[in-house]
């Protein structure tokens, strides 16, 4: 049963949603009187003192890293992915001890820095060119955002992303009392609040039995080996399970996404999400950009300019209301179900790829124009063009051995349909065009076989249901933030373009043996389209370290061995 304070009008007054000041444990921002509350972290006194050097705040979900040396940012952010923790507890707790920071007391980095401000001033007026916002970079922490927005952050292809990761953390745990899923203010003061909170907290408490029940599962179906110390093998059970159970939890789930880009990134990325139809992409927007412009605040002035920012945001949100009419108006009757549909489908690639490939491969090392080199391309036999792919590929001893910018030349496109966990991980690489389709459960679900096979499958569709039904009640009277309800293994249908250096290191790295077995089967289909449809055989034999084998016992088992011998003294 929902608690009366999470959907009470009242409690939301008080807490800040009107009169805009925060209640004990939550965090407003002082932004806008419609940011949800945010659970605000506790630091002792001495705690305090030495994190207001490093973060731009102590309390909100959104803060900028300052102060620091670069491989401690750098390092941070890679800790971040696999911890449970904040960053800010993360750095109290595992990197303060490791950095010498006496240098550095007297320094706030929560107050306004004014110098740099005017500096950033200076430079950015007088050189009176875009390029310059290129040049500053901030790492930013960005906590406690939905996965609907996590995908809205990791949109840009100039920056960098660091996700907390599903295999390594229990979502079950809780968030200052509270299971960690996104409470829209104006959903919870609805007639639809205490619904939303009852079947949410049901999908958690279902995500953490059969989180339990499967490991049991996988315990007993997988023995330790003798040579495998306790720790090593709990935490490929653990991961294993995390992975079979990841697909009950919602879309509203909150996660930590670490970020790095320069002034001119942050610029469009928020000027994407002020233009955005989710509530809390516009409202998260807000905090952040309180925030960076603590750090780079010239590069960031003309965000919320009327006639700049507020122009540019402007014509995102015309377009795309003008391209939902038409689509509306051209496509009428789209509500086909792609359950029968293939999970993989290449639409579009050259026929000739492989010829402009293998001249491209060759043009820096001879003088003449590109369309001799294609006609001469054309006439050789096959022995003879694989004879320079080979040349060009050289001995690649490991994926990240990778060749030049002629597999540049030639582009796949594929239509795709996995569920919402693949299309988590798959998003994230930014060279490539990925456009997707509104999240609902209208292509069904995924349910892993080992669900099956721990008798586990009963409870895994009731839960599924439960996703269903609330996200048929919320579409109706809340549209844009009805993918909340949507469970992560509900499918999910997107195109994805890139070209075949970027398809080597996405098909390479997506389907290795300890990689989430949802995503490994989209990898290995491509690879299979791309030699036997688009015939390009050439370039499927360039990729090396694509691994076509079946669902491995444990997946993290191998590394997990692997992390311990280089934590091991004698490595």
């Amino acid at each position: 049963m929902a608690d009366l304070a999470e959907i009470s009008p009242l409690f939301l007054l008080f807490a800040g949603r009107v009169a805009n000041v925060p209640a004990e444990g939550t965090y407003c921002g002082h932004v806008s009187s419609l940011v949800p509350t945010y659970v605000a972290e506790q630091f002792t006194e001495e705690e305090q003192v030495v994190l207001r050097r490093y973060f731009s705040n102590l309390d909100g979900p959104v803060f900028a890293l300052v102060n620091l040396p670069e491989v401690v940012k750098g390092a941070l952010f890679a800790r971040y992915s696999r911890s449970a923790k904040s960053l800010r507890r993360l750095f109290v707790d595992e990197f303060v001890g490791e950095l010498d920071t006496t240098g550095d007391e007297s320094v706030d980095a929560t107050i306004g820095l004014d110098r740099a401000e005017a500096l950033y001033d200076r430079i950015f007026f007088e050189y009176g060119d875009d390029s310059v916002a290129q040049l500053g970079g901030v790492h930013l922490a960005c906590e406690q955002a939905s996965n609907l927005l996590t995908k809205i952050l990791e949109w840009g292809r100039l920056m960098s992303y660091l996700e907390q990761s599903t295999r390594y953390i229990p979502y079950d745990e809780r968030l200052g009392g509270r299971f960690r899923y996104h409470r829209d203010p104006e959903l919870l003061g609805s007639n639809m609040g205490a619904r939303y909170v009852g079947d949410m907290d049901r999908l958690f408490d279902t995500y953490g039995e059969l989180a339990r029940s499967i490991q049991d599962h996988f315990r007993e179906r997988y023995p330790k080996n003798e040579q495998d110390s306790d720790f090593v093998y709990r935490q490929a059970i653990r991961a294993k399970a995390f992975d079979a159970t990841r697909g009950i939890l919602p879309a509203a789930s909150l996660s930590n996404v670490g970020i790095y880009g320069s002034g001119q990134g942050f610029e469009a990325l928020l000027l994407r999400m002020r233009s955005h139809p989710l509530p809390e992409a516009r409202q998260y927007s807000e905090l952040m950009l309180v925030e960076l412009r603590k750090v780079i605040p010239s590069f960031l002035r003309r965000v919320d300019l009327p006639d700049r920012g507020g122009a540019s945001s402007k014509y995102m949100s015309n377009n795309r209301e003008a391209m939902e009419t038409v689509a509306y108006e051209m496509l009428p009757g789209d509500e086909s179900s792609g359950l029968a549909a293939p999970t993989v489908t290449l639409l579009d690639w050259d026929p000739e790829g492989e010829v402009k490939v293998i001249a491209a491969m060759l043009y820096p090392h001879t003088s003449i124009p590109e369309a001799q080199i294609l006609d001469r391309v054309r006439l050789m036999s096959v022995d003879d063009r694989l004879a320079v792919a080979r040349a060009y590929v050289g001995e690649r001893t490991n994926r990240r051995h990778k060749p030049g910018r002629a597999l540049e030349r030639t582009d796949y496109r594929f239509d795709v349909v996995s569920d919402y966990g693949a299309f988590r991980d798959l998003q994230r690489h930014r060279l490539m065009t990925i456009e997707w389709q509104e999240l609902t459960p209208r292509h069904g679900y995924t349910r892993p076989v080992s669900i099956d096979d721990a008798g586990l499958t009963a409870q895994f569709d009731e839960a599924m249901g439960i996703s269903k039904d609330l996200w048929t009640d919320l579409s109706e009277r809340f549209p844009e933030r009805a993918g909340y309800a949507v469970s992560l293994a509900y499918r999910i249908r997107y195109a994805m373009q890139f070209n075949a250096r970027e398809a080597m290191h996405l098909i390479e790295l997506r389907t290795s043996i300890q990689g989430h077995p949802s995503y490994r089967s989209v990898g290995q289909e491509m690879h299979r389209l791309i030699a036997e449809q688009a015939g390009h055989r050439t370039i499927a034999e360039m990729m090396l370290f694509v691994d076509h084998s079946g669902e491995p016992e444990l997946e993290r088992l191998q590394a997990e061995r692997q992390a311990e011998t280089r934590r091991s003294p004698a490595s």
